[in-house]
């Protein structure tokens, strides 16, 4: 199974690559200097983070459970790497088998790599290794209400908007409600 994937950025103008892999425990520190580069950027947009998240030891953990979650059939999270660490995260949760065959997508990005294509890139590559490398029929995601930017990589990357769901996720201390969208893939 190839779950390796090139991501341009740049709008095709510069010829920039990213790498979009399988995590792995090594990048425990490049992760934790990547989200400690984006607190600020991120905070709003994901569950409260204590600071021991931000340091190689609270990524070690974290990277072990989702490598548990891999080997357990039911997680694939990637990095997004490039030549100076990781830019960002993308990550198949809740997956299921059987007759639904379904999946839930999260994904970030590194602050400095917004609006060059490398989001849209990346959950692109991932609807590509769901479809031929893992099998699902169908991948579902939900983004804040005010998060327009994410709305459109799901748009550009064949996602429909299905409807919203009313205290979906506690955000940045709150409940709040989310977009849901979903993309049959076969």
């Amino acid at each position: 199974m190839n779950l390796v994937r090139s991501v341009p950025i740049g709008q095709g103008h510069s010829g920039d690559q990213l790498l979009l892999r399988p995590l792995e425990l090594s990048d425990a520190a490049d992760l934790a200097g990547a989200y400690l580069r984006n607190r600020g950027h991120l905070a709003p947009w994901e569950p409260t983070r204590d600071d021991g998240f931000f340091t190689e030891h609270g990524q070690e953990a974290v990277i072990r459970a989702k490598i548990d979650q891999y080997a357990a059939g039911s997680e694939v999270p990637w990095v997004i790497t490039g030549d100076r660490g990781v830019y960002g995260m993308i990550t198949l949760t809740g997956i299921v088998r059987g007759p639904f065959r379904n999946a839930n997508l999260g994904y970030w990005i590194d602050q400095n790599c917004t609006g060059r294509g490398a989001a849209s890139g990346a959950v692109a590559a991932v609807v590509d290794m769901a479809t031929q490398e893992l099998d699902l029929h169908r991948i579902q995601a939900a983004t804040l209400l005010h998060n327009a930017p994410s709305q459109a990589v799901l748009g550009r990357c064949g996602f429909d908007r299905i409807g919203v769901a009313p205290s979906y996720l506690q955000i940045a201390g709150e409940w709040q409600d989310h977009v849901l969208f979903q993309r049959i893939l076969f």
